[in-house]
């Protein structure tokens, strides 16, 4: 299944470093002890159990390097569709917390966020990621008072977070994803 999303010059790759690795384990352990019973010997076990490391090694660097899709291609997000009716989500904001609905997946496109301050000191609601059109925050909001947040948001991975100094590193942060 992860052969199938890769481009061409990654299956190539991965393919490649498969075929070396396979190789020498196949030559290592069927071509080499019948040529040299006692392979690899006293002097060459050492030369061996690097090579089999250096080898897993590159194995393991190619499938970090090969085994996803290239940042330029990942960076792609579907626009948002525009005209579409926003989404509307409710927030609740309390003294270092933010409570989303249930479901944390939505759709790529326009989306408002009604933020409901449920604290006893004033926050706001920012929005972080990779594909954000709109304003990226709600003004400071008093306790008990309500504000609304609209903006278009790609397919990724997003932060919800209130931007007053301390609240995000107290926990006032939720993640959502698009897409």
């Amino acid at each position: 299944m992860l052969l199938a999303g890769l481009s061409t010059g990654h299956k190539i790759g991965l393919g490649v470093v498969a075929v070396v690795f396979i190789a020498f384990a196949l030559a290592s352990s069927f071509l080499a002890p019948r040529r040299r019973p006692d392979f690899p010997g006293k002097n060459g076990l050492s030369v061996f159990v690097i090579a089999c490391f250096v080898l897993f090694a590159a194995m393991i660097a190619a499938v970090e390097t090969f085994g996803g899709e290239s940042a330029a291609k990942g960076a792609e997000h579907p626009a948002p569709k525009e005209g579409a009716p926003a989404k509307t989500i409710k927030v609740s904001e309390s003294e270092f917390k933010i409570v989303l609905p249930a479901a944390k997946t939505l759709p790529a496109g326009k989306v408002t966020f009604v933020v409901q301050n449920a604290g006893k000191i004033p926050h706001d609601l920012a929005v972080k990621g990779p594909a954000v059109t709109g304003p990226a925050k709600t003004p400071l909001i008093s306790p008990g008072q309500n504000a609304k947040l609209t903006v278009s948001l790609g397919t990724g991975s997003y932060t919800l977070y209130c931007s007053v100094p301390g609240h995000e590193a107290a926990g006032m942060k939720a993640e959502l994803s698009v897409g």
